[in-house]
């Protein structure tokens, strides 16, 4: 009796062995499928930056300038397309030269980004912007569509405007570093993914659900470090029954995010309604690993002396700032971030 069990157990054993093998073959090949095709977009990033490179050093010898629409690069795309087939049309010969003017060092350049990453970044012109969103994109892994979505939505200016020139520098230098509560906030978030026409008349409850319906753009537009908690949060005091829009968990501060919004003018109940949803979390939720509760109040329209005098004198980490349903006009935040930089 013995010596069957002994056996069946051997059995059971080899099966959960071999499935186990075949796992570990399996994470193999998809370890050398990623390394193969990070190697190959190296190569061809490389291959794209020596391409730039002889191009421009052609038009030194030349004194020739190859700008989009000179007949240097009519000519290279033509000659290219017909000798080495697809891949060389106008756009992406100039995007190989413009490589290699804004990345003359090619150490400098991620092996972690793709060639479409690097075509969304050639497009924007400010150096100090395209470092920031190159270093952005490595540290959040962004895709090249949410790559895309942050440099239309000036991700970089609205930061950017909330600190000074020496932060600013440091903003383009090492991305978008969270040390304090501060640093998650930006003013305006910007919610164009919700498809809501400037002028329709929305309530409160229908933009909640909307975010909830985009909590993917949702999250990445708060930015690095959101994890969803719930919507409409219970809190009782007293038989009272009250309810937080949203509640999020920083992951990078340690903190519960609590988020109150406001389609109409915010009033100083409202700050002091979500202030007591701070002081709720403090007492009741948070645990000792916990850092105090962050509030944010978003609101279509905000009141920057109304909200210096309705947060005087409160202790918590509350913040009012705007949302816009559409994306802000770049030659506003370029002139504001220009002023700031003199």
């Amino acid at each position: 009796m013995k010596k069957g069990n002994e056996s069946k157990s051997s059995k059971m054993l080899t099966k959960k062995e071999y499935e186990e093998l075949i796992d570990s073959i399996g994470e193999l090949l998809e370890f050398a499928r990623k390394e193969v095709s990070r190697t190959i977009n190296n190569i061809l990033i490389k291959t794209y930056w020596k391409i730039g490179k002889r191009i421009v050093e052609y038009e030194q010898k030349g004194g020739e300038k190859a700008d989009y629409g000179t007949e240097l690069l009519r000519k290279l795309s033509r000659d290219l397309r017909l000798k080495y087939g697809k891949g060389f049309s106008k756009s992406n010969v100039y995007l190989m030269r413009l490589l290699y003017l804004k990345y003359p060092k090619f150490q400098t350049l991620s092996g972690k980004l793709s060639w479409s990453h690097y075509v969304e970044l050639l497009g924007v012109s400010d150096d100090l912007a395209r470092s920031f969103y190159e270093k952005q994109c490595v540290k959040e892994n962004w895709s090249v569509r949410e790559l895309r979505r942050q440099i239309n939505s000036m991700l970089f200016e609205r930061l950017a405007l909330s600190k000074d020139k020496k932060g600013v520098l440091q903003l383009a230098r090492e991305g978008h570093i969270i040390e304090k509560e501060e640093d998650i906030i930006k003013d305006p978030y910007v919610f164009e993914f919700l498809g809501i026409p400037e002028q329709y008349q929305y309530t409160e409850k229908e933009l909640e659900q909307r975010l909830i319906d985009n909590l993917q753009m949702f999250l990445l537009e708060l930015g690095k470090g959101f994890a969803f908690i719930g919507r409409q949060y219970r809190i009782t005091l007293d038989n009272n029954n009250f309810y937080v829009d949203l509640v999020f968990y920083h992951t990078i501060l340690k903190c519960y995010v609590l988020i109150d919004l406001k389609v109409g003018k915010i009033t100083h109940q409202d700050v002091g309604q979500v202030n007591m949803y701070l002081n709720y979390f403090k007492a009741e939720i948070n645990s000792d690993n916990d850092n105090p509760p962050v509030g944010i109040i978003l609101g279509a329209e905000k009141n920057s002396i109304f909200v210096e005098y309705a947060l005087g004198g409160i202790s918590n980490k509350l913040f009012v700032s705007r949302y816009k349903l559409y994306l802000p006009s770049e030659k506003e935040l370029s002139q504001k971030l220009n002023n700031l930089l003199k």
